[in-house]
C-alpha cells in the first residue's frame, strides 16, 4: 500500500511538473528533457535507458505529434543524442561524439549582424567566417569543443559547441564592443592644421589635412620637416637636411619602411616623394624606438595610405617645374592599387621658378683659367630632366592579415655643356642617378593581445657621373652604387591595459661600391664592400591608467660584420619618458645610442661643376670606423586652449666621424682623420592658434664643436655651427582661401680662410696647395629670408575639387651667402667659390583631386 500510494505521488509530481513544463515552454518553446521523456513513458508504455548527467542540461521544444517514431526523431534533430531502439518498449540514450550547430553573430544590441567575423574551433585547423547575414555553420565537429569567436572592434567571444545545440533554429550570439584606450596623441594645431606633437616627443605629419606653410605650394615632405624646431637645412636643400647638428646621411628616410640613400631632385632643391598618396610621416630627433636601427641623427618616416577604399580616387597638377598624377584604383573588396608619377618640364621649358634653381645648382660652376678673365662670357647648354614614379598593391587577406607591397623609382639625369667664348674651353659633366626600392609587409593580428608584423624590402640607388674638362685633355668618371636588402620580424603583446612588451629580429645586408677612373694622370679605383648587421631588440611600454605617465624603454643588439674585414657587437639602450606634472604641463626625457655603418663622403669639391659630390661609403674599421652616437633630452610642454609653449635642452654625441664625410673643405678635406663632435643646445616654441589664424615663434641654440685629435687646434667649430636660428610666421584660413608667411633668419656658418699675405700658397709641393687659417675660425654674414605663399581652393562639379596657389621664396630678394670655399685656378691664383642662395623665386600651380 505504501509503495502504491508513493508511486501515485511520484506520478502525481512527475504529471504536474510536466504540466508546468509545458506551461513554461508555451511561455519560452522550452522544457528540461528529462521530464519530458518520462512523460513519453507514460503515453507510450516504453522505457528510455540513459545516463542522468548527459541529458540534466538539455531542453528541447515539445514535438506536437501522436506518432512515437516522429517524436523520437524530432528530439534527434534538436538534440543531437544518439537514440536507438533495442525493441518495441525499450529505448538507450547517449550523447554523440560530433555535433553540427550553427549560429547568428550580431553586436551586443542585437541590431546589426556582423559579416566576416572568424569562428575557429579551437584545438583543430578548422575556421569560417560569417556570411553576409552573420550566419555560421559547422558539421561534424566535437560535442565538448570550445569555439572562439572574434571580429576587429569586439571583445573575443568563447562558447561551448554543445550550448548551440537543442535549438531549432540557428542561436544568436551577442558580442561586446571592444572599447580600447589608445595612446594618447596631442592633437592640435601645432604650426599649421596636420602637424600634431605626440607624447613620445615624436612629430606627426597627417598630409591630408596639411594647411599650409609660408613659401610651400603644396605638402613637399621633406621641405616641411625643416619648418620644425631643430631641424634645417643650411644649403636650403631637401638632400642636405640637418638635425641637431648632425649632417644629412646620418638621418635614416624610411619610406614604407625601405631605406632611402636618395631623397630629392634637382639636385636636392625638391622632395623625390609624392606628397599625396603618402598619408602619414614622422619625425623622430631623440628617443627612438628600439625597432629602428642605424641613423645616429634622426629619423623621417614616410608611410603611404594604406586603407583599402571601396571608391577611386586621384588628382594631378603642375607647377612651374614638374607636372604629377596619383590614383588608388580599387579591385575588389578587399585588393587596390596605387600610384603616382612626377616628371620635370626642365628639358623642353624654362620658367622664372627653373631659371633660379638652376643658377642656384650650377652657380659656382664657372670656367676659370686658360688664359681667360674671370668675366668672359660663357655659353652654356643643358639637357636636365627628373622623373619619379611609385605603386603599391593592398590586399586585405581577412580582417587580422593585411599584406601590402611597394615600391619607388627615383630619376634625375643631366647632360650639361659650358663653353668660354673667348678661349673656346669647355667642360661637360654627364650625370645620371637612379632610386629603385620595392618591399612588402604582412601583417596579422592573431588574438587582441597578440599581433605580429613582417616586412622586407631591397633597394639600389646608383650614381653615375662624369667631367670632361678642358676640350677632353681630362675625363673622370665615377660610379657609385648602393645594394640593400633587409627583412625584419616583429612580435606586440598586450601584457594588461597600461602594459605592452614589442620585440624582433632584423637581419640587414648592405653592399657599396665605388669606381673611379681618371684618364690625365691615368688613376684606376675599384673599392667594394659588404656589411651584414643581425639586431634583436625588446621594448617595455607602460601607460598609467590616469594617463600621467608614458614610458617606452628597450634595447637593440646589433652584431655587424664586414665581410672579411671586422666584425663587432653594439648595445643601444633606449628610453622615452613622459609625466603629466600639472593638467597643462608635461615633462619629457629621452635618451638612446645608436650607430650605423654608411656615411657619404664628399671629395674632389671641384670636380662635376659642383653639382653632385657625394659617395656611399661603409664602414671598415680602418679609414672609416662605425659611427656611434649618444644622446639625452629633456623638455618641458605648456599647453592649454589656443597656446603651446616649448622647451627642451640637449646633448649629442657623435664618435666615428671623418673630414672626408664632413665637407671640409680646407688642407684637412683629403686627410680622412678621425674624430667626433658634441652639440649643446636648446629649441624653444610659442604657438598661438585659433580656428582661422595661427603664429609661432621657434628658437634654436647649438653649439656644435668638432674634436680630432690629429688636427691642430684639436677642437674648433663644427661645420655645421649654427648657433641661433629663429623663425617666425604666421598662417591665416578663411573659408577657401590660405595665407602664409614667415621670416627665417641663422647666424652664419664657419669657414677657414686661406692666411694672409706671403704665406696664402704652399710652393714647397707639386701641386701648390693652399695654406689656411686656424679651422672654421671665421664665419659667414648672417642669413634672412622671408617666404610668403597663397592657396585658393574651389569646386569644380560636384566631384572635382580644384586648388590653385602661388608662392615666392625669398621675397625680399636678399643675397645670403650659404658657403664659401677656395681654390687655384691654372695660374696657381686663390679664387674664392661662394654658394649663394636662391633668389627672388615666384612659383604657380594648380591641382585638381577627385
Amino acid at each position: 500500500m505504501q509503495k502504491k500510494r508513493l508511486k501515485r505521488i511520484v506520478s502525481c509530481f512527475l504529471i504536474l511538473f510536466w504540466v508546468l513544463s509545458m506551461g513554461w515552454a508555451q511561455e519560452n518553446d522550452k522544457v528540461a528533457l528529462i521530464p519530458y521523456l518520462q512523460n513519453l513513458e507514460q503515453q507510450f508504455s516504453i522505457k528510455f535507458s540513459y545516463v542522468d548527467e548527459d541529458l540534466v542540461l538539455v531542453q528541447v521544444s515539445p514535438f506536437a505529434s501522436t506518432d512515437l517514431a516522429e517524436i523520437i526523431e524530432a528530439l534527434r534533430q534538436q538534440t543531437q543524442l544518439r537514440i536507438q531502439k533495442l525493441s518495441d518498449r525499450y529505448y538507450t540514450i547517449t550523447k554523440s561524439v560530433t555535433v553540427d550547430i550553427c549560429g547568428f553573430v550580431f553586436d551586443n544590441f542585437g541590431q546589426n549582424n556582423i559579416q566576416g567575423a572568424s569562428v575557429e574551433v579551437l584545438g583543430s585547423g578548422l575556421a569560417i567566417l560569417t556570411n553576409t547575414e552573420g550566419q555560421f555553420n559547422l558539421t561534424n565537429i566535437p560535442r565538448d569543443a570550445s569555439l572562439r569567436i572574434r571580429f576587429l572592434g569586439f571583445k573575443t567571444k568563447y562558447i561551448k559547441a554543445e550550448d548551440l545545440v537543442g535549438h531549432n533554429s540557428c542561436k544568436p550570439i551577442l558580442m561586446a564592443l571592444n572599447y580600447q584606450q589608445l595612446e594618447e596623441v596631442v592633437v592640435y594645431q601645432f604650426l599649421t592644421t596636420g602637424i600634431s606633437r605626440e607624447t613620445d616627443g615624436s612629430i606627426l605629419l597627417s598630409i591630408e589635412d596639411f594647411g599650409i606653410l609660408p613659401g610651400l605650394l603644396e605638402p613637399d615632405i621633406l621641405q616641411t620637416v625643416q619648418a620644425l624646431p631643430g631641424i634645417k637645412s643650411i644649403d636650403e636643400t631637401v638632400s642636405d637636411i640637418n638635425i641637431r647638428g648632425g649632417t644629412n646621411d646620418q638621418n635614416l628616410i624610411l619610406w614604407d619602411d625601405i631605406k632611402m640613400y636618395q631623397s630629392g631632385h634637382f639636385f636636392g632643391l625638391i622632395s623625390a616623394f609624392n606628397p599625396y598618396l603618402t598619408d602619414k610621416v614622422t619625425i623622430i630627433k631623440n628617443g627612438t624606438s628600439a625597432r629602428y636601427g642605424d641613423g645616429v641623427s634622426g629619423i623621417i618616416s614616410m608611410k603611404t595610405k594604406d586603407k583599402v577604399e571601396d571608391h577611386m580616387y586621384g588628382g594631378a597638377g603642375f607647377d612651374l617645374i614638374s607636372g604629377d598624377a596619383y590614383g588608388h584604383v580599387p579591385l575588389s573588396e578587399q585588393l587596390a592599387v596605387q600610384f603616382s608619377a612626377r616628371r620635370s618640364v626642365t628639358d623642353f621649358l624654362n620658367t622664372p621658378t627653373y631659371n633660379q634653381f638652376f643658377e642656384r645648382a650650377f652657380q659656382d660652376t664657372e670656367v676659370k683659367g686658360g688664359g681667360s678673365g674671370a668675366d668672359d662670357p660663357i655659353t652654356r647648354a643643358e639637357n636636365f630632366y627628373f622623373y619619379d614614379f611609385s605603386g603599391k598593391l593592398l590586399y586585405d587577406i581577412n580582417r587580422f592579415h593585411k599584406a601590402r607591397v611597394s615600391f619607388i623609382n627615383i630619376n634625375n639625369n643631366l647632360d650639361y655643356l659650358e663653353t668660354d667664348e673667348t678661349s673656346g674651353r669647355s667642360n661637360q659633366s654627364l650625370l645620371d642617378q637612379t632610386n629603385f626600392s620595392f618591399g612588402g609587409v604582412l601583417e596579422s593580428s592573431w588574438t587582441d593581445r597578440f599581433s605580429t608584423r613582417i616586412n622586407a624590402y631591397y633597394t639600389r640607388y646608383n650614381l653615375d657621373a662624369e667631367n670632361i674638362a678642358g676640350n677632353g685633355q681630362q675625363s673622370l668618371f665615377q660610379n657609385n652604387q648602393v645594394l640593400e636588402s633587409s627583412v625584419k620580424a616583429a612580435t606586440s603583446y598586450q601584457l594588461s591595459k597600461a602594459l605592452s612588451t614589442s620585440n624582433g629580429y632584423q637581419f640587414t645586408e648592405v653592399g657599396i661600391t665605388n669606381f673611379t677612373n681618371v684618364s690625365q694622370p691615368p688613376f684606376n679605383s675599384n673599392i667594394k664592400g659588404v656589411i651584414r648587421t643581425h639586431a634583436f631588440f625588446t621594448e617595455l611600454e607602460y601607460r598609467s591608467p590616469d594617463d600621467k605617465v608614458d614610458f617606452t624603454g628597450g634595447a637593440r643588439l646589433n652584431y655587424i660584420e664586414n665581410l672579411g674585414t671586422f666584425d663587432a657587437l653594439i648595445l643601444e639602450p633606449r628610453l622615452n619618458l613622459s609625466y603629466l606634472l600639472l593638467p597643462d604641463f608635461r615633462i619629457e626625457l629621452q635618451g638612446e645610442f645608436k650607430n650605423q655603418t654608411t656615411n657619404q663622403i664628399i671629395d674632389l669639391e671641384q670636380n662635376f661643376l659642383g653639382i653632385e659630390k657625394r659617395r656611399w661609403i661603409l664602414s671598415d674599421d680602418n679609414t672609416l670606423p662605425i659611427t656611434k652616437s649618444k644622446q639625452g633630452a629633456l623638455g618641458v610642454n605648456y599647453d592649454r586652449n589656443k597656446w603651446f609653449i616649448g622647451l627642451e635642452g640637449f646633448y649629442k654625441e657623435v664618435d666615428g666621424v671623418s673630414t672626408a664625410t664632413q665637407g671640409f673643405q680646407n688642407e684637412d678635406q683629403f686627410n680622412g682623420e678621425i674624430g667626433s663632435y658634441a652639440i649643446k643646445g636648446a629649441e624653444f616654441l610659442v604657438n598661438y592658434k585659433n580656428a582661422r589664424f595661427s603664429s609661432w615663434l621657434s628658437y634654436t641654440y647649438n653649439k656644435n664643436t668638432y674634436y680630432f685629435e690629429d688636427i691642430i687646434p684639436n677642437e674648433f667649430p663644427n661645420n655645421l655651427d649654427i648657433r641661433h636660428t629663429l623663425t617666425l610666421a604666421s598662417t591665416y584660413n578663411y573659408r577657401n582661401l590660405k595665407l602664409g608667411m614667415g621670416l627665417n633668419y641663422r647666424t652664419g656658418k664657419p669657414y677657414t680662410e686661406p692666411q694672409q699675405g706671403a704665406n696664402a700658397i704652399n710652393t714647397t709641393v707639386f701641386p701648390n696647395t693652399i695654406n689656411y687659417q686656424s679651422p672654421n675660425s671665421s664665419r659667414l654674414p648672417d642669413y634672412l629670408r622671408v617666404d610668403t605663399s597663397l592657396v585658393y581652393t574651389f569646386q569644380i562639379g560636384d566631384a572635382v575639387k580644384a586648388t590653385a596657389g602661388a608662392s615666392v621664396l625669398n621675397l625680399l630678394g636678399k643675397r645670403n651667402v650659404l658657403n664659401t670655399y677656395y681654390r687655384l685656378n691654372d695660374q696657381d691664383e686663390i679664387e674664392t667659390v661662394e654658394s649663394i642662395s636662391l633668389g627672388l623665386t615666384p612659383n604657380i600651380s594648380f591641382r585638381i583631386s577627385f
